[in-house]
């Protein structure tokens, strides 16, 4: 398996510095929340400096990539080709960078997410929102959220992403509503 630092200088030439030091700020939220859960740090820093390694291909190039290696495009991902930056990272973080199924798996849910998701998906996926680059209302809440209850955090980002999509006019992926649902359903059960 790469290191940090190998995929680091890999990135270097697929990604802007501006997405490099995104992926820095994800990492470090990533092994920010898996000290606090109690997640595998290595592979909590791992998921998230490569989180977005396909993010800045054309989308000819994730239509290529998901052809050439039989990876299925949904309906949503054929109106919205970026969401394939996940599989297609996911993809390429199992070949080329040697992660384990877990951490590919945390890879290729972090936009839209899957039920289920373990706990390195959920904490990849949390660290996307919140990292100490991301700036916009609310954040300060969705970071104190996610260092005191990662089911909670999970939800309320969950929420405002659908939220922020019907704003926005666009599609909200059927895993995003499943999702939901399945936290929902989670947090309830153990508030009996």
């Amino acid at each position: 398996m790469k290191t940090v630092e190998e995929i680091i200088e890999i990135l270097k030439n697929r990604i802007s510095d501006k997405r490099l030091y995104h992926s820095k700020c994800v990492m470090n939220s990533c092994i920010k929340l898996a000290r606090i859960y109690g997640i595998d740090e290595k592979k909590a820093s791992l998921v998230g400096i490569a989180h977005d390694n396909a993010r800045e291909m054309s989308k000819e190039e994730w239509f290529d990539y998901c052809n050439k290696h039989d990876i299925e495009i949904s309906e949503n991902e054929k109106l919205n080709p970026v969401l394939l930056h996940a599989k297609v990272g996911a993809n390429i973080a199992k070949d080329e960078f040697g992660f384990s199924e877990d951490m590919v798996d945390a890879i290729k849910y972090h936009t839209v997410g899957h039920v289920p998701m373990n706990s390195l998906s959920e904490i990849l996926f949390i660290s996307d929102s919140i990292s100490e680059d991301r700036n916009y209302d609310g954040i300060e809440k969705f970071r104190k959220l996610a260092e005191e209850n990662k089911d909670k955090a999970m939800l309320e980002i969950i929420e405002s992403t659908i939220n922020l999509m019907i704003f926005r006019n666009k599609d909200i992926d059927k895993n995003t509503i499943e999702l939901k649902k399945y936290y929902l359903n989670k947090i309830n059960q153990k508030n009996k």
